[in-house]
Parts: structure tokens; C-alpha cells; sequence
């Protein structure tokens, strides 16, 4: 898989739901993000993770929020998706293959400039299609 940047020219704010547990949470979380958000038209779908210390992962199901005090309405958790440069890859078929989006941020993290405990985000392009990404500065800030 090529990597290549990718830039977020925008802090995005999304509403999020957090998975109980990785990986097996996360279909929950979408689930509840989906039934709390039927129409999701004209909105980005992200997924955020980062590892907790304790050797797994906080994975968020996200959306992208477009109206201040949406996420208080819905009951999500807020989260700020940081502009700025990110090194990405897009996974095509990921559904006929969900550990290649494992794979994808694996290969990303251990890029020269990627700290290794950063945020993975992935950008939902279609129903096929995902954008794995890992900001290029060296943060791990989780908010």
C-alpha cells in the first residue's frame, strides 16, 4: 500500500460513541452512532483510537457534528479532529478484509516522524473505502 499526505485543513468537530472494548466493541459503537444519527447524509464518518496505556485501545465511531450542541442532543462525546498534515493510506474492500485496516496503521506508525502512540483516524470514503491516517507531529494528545 502507498502512503502519501493527506492534509486536514480544518479542525473538524465530531460526535462520538466509545467502543466498550477493542475490537469487538467497535460494530456496537457504530450501531449506537447509526441509530442515534439515521440521516448521515452530507456528514463524514470517522473512527478514532489511540492506545490506553494498559496494552489496548480507546476506539471512538464518529461523525462529523454540524451544529454546535449537536453532541449534548444525541448524547455523544465530543472530539476535535486536529488540521494539519497526516500520512495516509486508503484501504479499498475493507469489509472483505477488516485486518488490513490493522495492517494499514501499522505500516503508518512505523513511518519515520510518526510517534508511535498517536491517534489512528480512519475516514470513511464509501461503504468500501477507508482513509487510514496518523498526524505527522510528534502528538499523542487525545482530548
Amino acid at each position: 500500500m502507498d502512503m502519501e499526505p493527506y492534509y486536514i485543513t480544518h479542525d473538524i468537530r465530531l460526535c462520538c460513541f466509545t467502543a466498550k472494548s477493542f475490537p469487538d466493541g467497535v460494530m456496537d459503537a457504530f450501531k449506537r452512532l447509526h441509530a442515534k444519527v439515521p440521516n448521515q447524509k452530507g456528514r463524514r464518518l470517522f473512527g478514532i483510537s489511540w492506545p490506553d496505556g494498559k496494552g489496548s485501545m480507546v476506539y471512538k465511531a464518529a461523525i462529523e457534528e454540524v451544529s454546535p450542541g449537536e453532541n449534548q442532543e444525541l448524547g455523544a462525546e465530543t472530539y476535535t479532529l486536529r488540521k494539519g498534515e497526516y500520512l495516509s493510506l486508503v484501504v479499498h474492500n475493507f469489509m472483505d478484509d477488516i485486518p488490513s485496516i490493522g495492517k494499514a496503521f501499522r505500516q503508518l506508525v512505523g513511518a519515520p516522524g510518526v510517534h508511535p502512540d498517536t491517534i489512528g483516524v480512519e475516514e470513511y470514503l464509501s461503504n468500501t473505502d477507508v482513509r487510514c491516517m496518523v498526524p505527522m507531529m510528534a502528538t499523542t494528545s487525545h482530548n
